[in-house]
């Protein structure tokens, strides 16, 4: 076993100070001990945030990890998606020479009177550039795209209709849209559901790059998914089909890395996620095994380069 803070140490040295910035990708495993998953996670979100990166949490007590675009709304409602957008408009004004307003205000009005430009000359302008350097960014899914430039327009148009258009892609994308026929404006057609979410997701990780942060750190809490039995307070349980469409979700996550983008991804699990007979991983889910298991392990010191480590109960407790 590996205690906490030594790992910690490790994560920041080897992926959050350097490679996930520069573009990488990781899956990470940590099988906690009773007393470690807590300060691990946590010291995971100090860490990763004192660094500027972008933290989102997905909890199996309470979203259904087993569904990826329940997944995917989870984290989209945890992201200022608005603040992301500001950044993509800032960029694109001083792309064009234009200067910022002091109070930073990117309003068209504003904007033009700032710099003593004509409204529409300006709209015509920043569009150009928006249009340019969202929608010709095929690293993004095609309607992220979309959904990216209505909320970088919204930025600099006021209007009711805008704004409205806004308040529905965000709702899009955190999952809660009664009605996609709504969106029929912004050329979006189809919901994000199971067979475009981890697309959805993939883009996300582009996208946090493009707005200036370092990356993102996607923390999944899987250790409900090891209860064999349903909780009394009728919170989330998972049948062992929906674990073993949990572990295909991960396994899914592993083979995409080449395709995310400044992100760091750690799964806690507990000890018996690994071994329990009747839902584990070992006996239970080949796939997944074969893509984080050590065949040859010390039994004395960890590996923390492996995909898989074991960390210990307590602090200083060898395990």
């Amino acid at each position: 076993m590996i205690e906490v803070e030594r790992y910690l140490d490790f994560i920041e040295r080897e992926y959050l100070a350097g490679y996930v910035p520069g573009g990488g990708a990781a899956v990470k495993f940590a099988a906690a001990a009773d007393g470690s998953a807590e300060r691990l996670r946590a010291g995971l979100h100090e860490r990763a945030r004192g660094r500027g990166f972008l933290v989102v949490t997905v909890d199996a007590a309470t979203v259904k990890v087993h569904m990826i675009d329940k997944v995917f709304a989870a984290i989209a409602t945890q992201i200022d998606w608005e603040e992301g957008a500001r950044r993509v408009v800032a960029a694109a004004v001083e792309e064009l020479g234009f200067r910022l307003p002091p109070d930073g205000e990117l309003a068209l009005e504003p904007l033009a009177a700032e710099n003593e430009f004509e409204p529409n000359e300006l709209r015509r302008d920043l569009v150009r550039v928006l249009q340019r350097e969202i929608l010709g960014d095929y690293e993004l899914a095609h309607e992220f795209r979309l959904a990216m430039l209505r909320l970088c327009e919204a930025e600099v148009d006021r209007s009711d209709a805008t704004r409205a258009e806004r308040e529905l892609v965000l709702a899009w994308l955190r999952g809660e849209l009664r009605l996609i026929s709504s969106l029929k404006q912004a050329r979006i057609y189809q919901r994000i559901a199971r067979h475009n979410a981890r697309d959805m997701l993939v883009s996300l990780t582009h996208w946090v790059a493009r707005i200036g942060r370092p990356g993102l750190v996607l923390d999944i809490d899987l250790r409900r998914c090891a209860l064999s039995a349903r909780p009394e307070d009728g919170s989330l349980f998972y049948t062992k089909a929906a674990v073993l469409d949990a572990y295909e979700l991960l396994r899914q996550l592993i083979d995409a890395t080449d395709e995310l983008g400044s992100c760091f991804c750690l799964v806690t699990i507990s000890p018996d996620t690994l071994t329990d007979p009747k839902r584990g991983i070992e006996h239970n889910y080949d796939a997944l095994k074969a893509r984080i298991w050590d065949e040859v392990r010390d039994r004395v010191r960890t590996n923390p380069l492996a995909a898989l480590v074991r960390t210990a109960g307590e602090e200083g407790e060898p395990g």
